[in-house]
């Protein structure tokens, strides 16, 4: 776990809505889809620097509320005839979370150490519930972002 300052970057991809305990039940959660419609729709051009993005924004209050979640990169390259929805993350304090492995095991690892940090009652920085973010370096590496005081 890292404290670094992230500059504003905008992101272009699909977006929903969703929340915790709806993302919990495999029946019910939309995060998974909203992925696989990413994979399906947009071409990400890694070999050009492009690189992967999932923002959690909108929260409708903490961890038990509703939040949107988007996927999406940070490329100009739009794939035709789909209109993607747009997000910056904001210029701020972010507490890291890295992993390393096979998706998505890395991803459920990554967020249970957020979950685990921020559950103490104890910890040195305080969750804003601002914006948040996943940013995939690589295939197998995983960062994710939470926006703190």
């Amino acid at each position: 776990m890292e404290l670094r300052f992230v500059s504003e970057k905008t992101i272009n991809g699909l977006s929903i809505r969703t929340d915790n305990e709806t993302e919990m039940d495999p029946n019910k959660g939309k995060i998974s889809s909203l992925w696989q419609a990413f994979d399906e729709t947009v071409s990400v051009d890694y070999k050009n620097g492009e690189r992967v993005y999932g923002v959690y924004s909108d929260y409708e209050s903490d961890h038990t509320g509703k939040f949107t979640v988007h996927a999406g990169f940070d490329g100009l390259s739009m794939p035709p005839k789909i209109s993607l929805a747009q997000v910056t993350i904001p210029a701020a304090k972010y507490l890291v979370f890295t992993h390393k492995g096979e998706m998505p095991q890395i991803a459920i690892d990554a967020w249970t150490d957020v979950w685990n940090y921020f559950s103490k009652g104890k910890e040195e920085h305080k969750r804003l519930y601002s914006t948040d973010f996943e940013y995939y370096p690589h295939g197998n590496e995983i960062e994710v972002h939470i926006a703190v005081k």
